[in-house]
């Protein structure tokens, strides 16, 4: 039986910057465009570098869908504890990097199952999170629509009118961004 192959540390300063890089390209080129190759030039390292760190792509992109997802988990903590939690979790919705990420590791996990797998289980204990936090909230308002429902309708929006902006569509899109904030500023004013 061959020995594990060692791997970088979790906490190297080298594998933080590695991640950051593979992200940027995800934003900026798409994860088609993620290679060792590339994060290795953009990173200013060796491709066996990469490798030390992360054995496979999968690898690499699994530390960054971890990663941010735990940076998000943290700050929906903060979100949902907030005066106006709809209002943030729109705020969070719409952040294009956040966005974007999100669009990049979904049309990853059509092609890797392993990243499907991380992706949904994440989506899952955020949206478990989320209706936890805002039912009581949102039965408060007066409002006739279940909180799961408002949720998944605000993230859908949310992800289509940044995915239409990623792309240089402009008509509607302030429009639609105003009749949502207004919806919002009606249920919590």
């Amino acid at each position: 039986m061959s020995k594990p192959r060692r791997t970088g540390s979790e906490t190297s300063e080298t594998r933080a910057r590695l991640i950051d890089v593979t992200e940027a390209i995800m934003l900026t080129d798409g994860y088609a465009a993620v290679s060792s190759r590339s994060v290795a030039k953009l990173a200013a390292v060796t491709p066996a570098l990469v490798h030390y760190y992360f054995p496979t792509l999968d690898d690499l992109f699994l530390a960054v869908l971890r990663r941010r997802a735990e940076q998000q988990l943290a700050r929906q903590d903060r979100m949902l504890s907030s005066d106006r939690p709809l209002h943030a979790f729109w705020a969070q919705s719409k952040d294009r990097d956040g966005a974007g990420l999100l669009t990049e590791l979904m049309a990853l996990a059509n092609h890797r199952k392993v990243v499907r797998t991380e992706l949904a289980e994440y989506a899952e204990r955020f949206r478990k999170v989320q209706v936890m936090a805002l039912a009581n909230h949102i039965d408060a308002t007066g409002l006739d629509v279940p909180p799961v429902a408002l949720l998944v309708m605000m993230a859908g929006m949310a992800r289509a009118l940044v995915l239409e902006e990623s792309l240089g569509m402009t008509t509607g899109i302030a429009d639609t961004y105003d009749v949502i904030d207004r919806l919002l500023d009606s249920i919590e004013p």
